[in-house]
């Protein structure tokens, strides 16, 4: 099993910025991939940045072009999402996932999930 843990959410202005982890733990060498989710209420989840973790080959979705950096730390098992100038419409829970599929960019290409981390911009 591959156990996900995020972390970094909170409330924030809007401008500001924010650092999401996500630290894996367990079987963790079966997974190519992680990646980037967010789900606002009422509102389907959708993924906003992937990355491979052999390559280091971001993915970005459309509500991540231009704003967010995704980057890993192999040695920890630690994916990071980095979020700038964050906006009202970024209000949201964010997931992080994990899997081998050979796309990465929508929610069935992941195996495993963590809990989220709420993210509230406030204007």
């Amino acid at each position: 099993q591959v156990q996900l843990k995020e972390s970094g959410g909170g409330l924030v202005q809007a401008g500001g910025s924010l650092r999401l982890s996500c630290a894996a733990s367990g079987r963790t060498f079966s997974s190519s991939a992680m990646g980037w989710f967010r789900q606002a209420p009422g509102k389907s989840r959708e993924l906003v940045a992937a990355i491979r973790w052999a390559d280091n080959s971001p993915w970005y979705g459309d509500p991540a072009k231009g704003r967010f950096t995704i980057s890993r730390d192999i040695a920890k098992r630690t994916v990071y999402l980095q979020i700038n100038g964050l906006k009202a419409e970024d209000t949201a829970v964010y997931y992080c996932a994990t899997g081998a599929s050979d796309r990465v960019d929508r929610p069935e290409d992941y195996d495993h999930w963590g809990q989220g981390t709420r993210v509230t911009v406030s204007s």
